[in-house]
C-alpha cells in the first residue's frame, strides 16, 4: 500500500480523530486535522502524538487541512450523550461542513469516509456523502467485519 497518504479530518477533535492520527502514524502517513480552538486536543493527546511519531499538521481552516489530502475525512459534531449542546457545536463548526467546495480543495482522487450515522447538511452536505467520492458504506462494511472478528477472538476459548 501508499505509504504517503495525507488524511484530512476536520470537526471535533474526540475520539475517532484521536485514533485517525494514531493509525495514520503507524501506518506511515500524515494527517492534518482542523478543529475550532475550543474542540482541539489537549496535552495528553499530543503526549500520546508524540509518542507514537506521529506526522499531524494541526490547523483551525479546514480548507488549510484539506489542500491537496487523499482522504477526507468527518464525524458528527455533537455525540451521543452531547445533544444538549448540539446548538453550541452547530455554531462552533460553522464553516466544517465538508461540502462539494471542500472536497474540491483536497486531491482530485480523494475519497470521503464518515463512521455514520451522517447529519447531512450539518458536517457534511448530501452532495459529497451521496456522492461519486464518498466511500462511507465500504467502510461501515469494513467495521463491521472487523467488530464480528474482534467478537469472536473475544469469545472463542
Amino acid at each position: 500500500g501508499r505509504r504517503d497518504l495525507t488524511v484530512a479530518y476536520g470537526g471535533d477533535a474526540h475520539n475517532v480523530a484521536r485514533s485517525l492520527v494514531v493509525g495514520c502514524a503507524l501506518a506511515g502517513h500524515h494527517i492534518a486535522v482542523a478543529s475550532p480552538p475550543q474542540y482541539c486536543f489537549d496535552d495528553a493527546d499530543l503526549a500520546l502524538f508524540a509518542s507514537v511519531n506521529a506526522d499531524v499538521g494541526l490547523f483551525d481552516d479546514p480548507g488549510a487541512a484539506v489542500e491537496g489530502a487523499h482522504v477526507v475525512y468527518t464525524d458528527v459534531w455533537a455525540s451521543m450523550g452531547q445533544e444538549s449542546e448540539s446548538a453550541t457545536r452547530r455554531a462552533a463548526f460553522a464553516g466544517y461542513s465538508v461540502d462539494d467546495t471542500l472536497m474540491g480543495q483536497a486531491a482530485s482522487d480523494a475519497i470521503f469516509l464518515h463512521c455514520l450515522p451522517a447529519h447531512r447538511g450539518e458536517e457534511v452536505q448530501a452532495s459529497v456523502v451521496d456522492g461519486p467520492q464518498s466511500r462511507v458504506w465500504q467502510q461501515a462494511t469494513n467495521r463491521m467485519r472487523a467488530a464480528r472478528g474482534a467478537l469472536q477472538w473475544l469469545v472463542t476459548p
